[in-house]
């Protein structure tokens, strides 16, 4: 075709055919040279700040709002807006972090895990009504990479113990150990230094030989964010957890009664599947379970030993709390093996005390049993004592103790009348303390205030457990005396009374027997 026909048949000009003929791709368009704006003045002030932000602390950088504000008032630029500063700096910050050798921001490469090789580990705060008060928990969690099966506790701390104890309970319930690496944060249960911005690390010494037993090969991240990012997938899970399953906040009693929920909620979250992943959690876990390493036949010892002193207070401090142990112990250094939920008391081998673990601090857990022996000998000292308090709290101290003791006082006097008390007491080491509470009603009742008829009653009320063919029947409850004098709160705290009424018909022998000179009195 000819010139004239092209330019008629495509509606182009001279010029745009001859270019077409010299080349089949058309020459690309000219940059136009950038026009001038209001903020050209500022770019270098800008630039320097960008660079400054490099090697700056990461929470005190520049935002946009802040480098604005500085322009205005430090380069009076109120002929520039918010907006152009913020288009701006959206181009700018990459640029000036790749002139710099920073590399790109925000980078993640996809990651392929082989079955029963990797793990991640992580714990993450949770709140919690604890007894009807908020309180602050860690949630631990131990997560497979493959299957994403993952196992939760929650602890009062993140301190040693509970970062050993959720290992312990992890692999128990995971039934077998990774084969390959575990990532950690860098957190004091397992790091005892970071060697500089190297993977090198100083561990714990305890967590070292947790490490050997189990055969675990620990992997820690870098510090900061970029190590968060390391171990994406258990960050990512205790925030699904926190937000599915402690949302609304629980309410429990004990943290026991809490963790029997978790473990019901991971069980159910096996049925879930990982975004688009074809098959459950289970299912994956199913196939990767049988890779893993069988467990060693001895459990680890997840305690942390101390040897502390007792005070002349019968007590001992470990961790900022103070707990109760046998006054005959005062001035002698006793071993305690601290748990995550209880700590228990040796003298050598024997066991002297166990407690449940305190959470918050300079705070005391006393037993009453302990200083019975020191009581004894000081009567008086009792109705004011602290661990009296703490045993009403907690409910070793009941009602029909007051009562029993307050009857005693009334017959024998206060000294003898507590002593009598601090006797009865002393039955509970060799008598459950509902059989001896039952005796200490029926003792009541027949104003029997002395130790050795709450014994006896006592050992009364557990034949009738034992036997209850041998109890008489409750249809003489009606009749009893003595029942309505008892103060309300008493006789809510009775047990029922299946012994049959009193009867002198036995000594009705004795008066045949009577000498014919002396007469009968009424």
């Amino acid at each position: 075709m000819a010139t004239r026909a092209l330019m008629r048949k495509y509606g182009v000009g001279y010029e745009t055919v001859q270019r077409a003929l010299v080349s089949a791709l058309p020459e690309p368009r000219k940059k136009m040279r950038p026009r001038a704006t209001r903020l050209d003045p500022y770019k270098p002030v800008i630039d320097a700040i960008l660079k400054a932000d490099l090697t700056a602390p990461r929470k005190q950088r520049h935002t946009v709002k802040r480098i604005y504000d500085r322009l205005l008032d430090e380069h009076d630029a109120v002929d520039i807006s918010y907006q152009v500063v913020r288009t701006y700096v959206a181009e700018r910050r990459g640029e000036i972090r790749l002139q710099a050798g920073k590399g790109v921001a925000d980078a993640f490469v996809p990651q392929t895990h082989r079955p029963g090789a990797e793990a991640e580990v992580d714990f993450g705060d949770v709140t919690i009504k604890l007894a009807g008060k908020l309180v602050t928990c860690y949630l631990f969690a131990f997560r497979l990479s493959y299957s994403g099966k993952a196992v939760h506790r929650i602890f009062a701390s993140a301190g040693q113990e509970a970062f050993f104890e959720g290992h312990v309970h992890a692999l128990n319930v995971l039934s077998g150990v990774p084969t390959g690496k575990v990532r950690y944060d860098n957190l004091r249960a397992a790091v005892a230094q970071v060697l500089g911005l190297s993977r090198r690390r100083i561990e714990a010494e305890r967590w070292t030989a947790s490490g050997s037993h189990y055969g675990l090969d620990a992997l820690y991240c870098q510090p900061g964010i970029r190590g968060a990012h390391e171990k994406g997938g258990v960050e990512g899970q205790i925030g699904w957890f926190r937000r599915n399953h402690l949302v609304p906040v629980p309410k429990v009693a004990t943290l026991a009664e809490l963790n029997e929920m978790i473990d019901r909620w991971d069980q159910q979250d096996d049925a879930r599947r990982n975004r688009s992943r074809p098959r459950t959690i289970g299912e994956y876990f199913a196939a990767e379970q049988p890779l893993l390493v069988p467990l060693p036949e001895e459990p680890f010892e997840t305690g942390r030993l101390s040897t502390p002193r007792v005070d002349r207070y019968s007590q001992i401090c470990v961790r900022m709390n103070r707990y109760s142990v046998p006054v005959r112990l005062i001035g002698r250094t006793v071993r305690v093996m601290l748990h995550v939920s209880e700590l228990v008391v040796y003298d050598g081998r024997e066991e002297v005390a166990r407690h449940e673990r305190l959470i918050a601090r300079n705070e005391s857990r006393l037993d009453l049993d302990h200083y019975l022996e020191a009581l004894i000998r000081k009567p008086g000292a009792l109705p004011s004592a602290t661990v009296l308090d703490q045993a009403r709290a907690a409910g070793r101290f009941t009602p029909i103790h007051d009562a029993w003791w307050a009857a005693a006082v009334k017959a024998h006097g206060e000294r003898e009348g507590t002593r009598a008390l601090i006797e009865v007491l002393l039955l509970s080491r060799h008598l459950p303390h509902e059989q001896l509470v039952a005796g200490l009603a029926a003792a009541l009742k027949s104003d029997a205030l002395t130790a050795d008829a709450v014994a006896l009653e006592a050992r009364k009320a557990a034949d009738a457990e034992n036997d209850p063919a041998q109890a008489p029947s409750s249809a003489a409850l009606g009749s009893q005396t003595g029942m309505a004098q008892l103060p309300a709160a008493v006789r809510a705290h009775l047990p029922p009374d299946k012994r049959p009424l009193p009867s002198v018909a036995h000594y009705d022998q004795l008066l045949r027997l009577r000498p014919p000179d002396r007469p009968t009195q009424s």
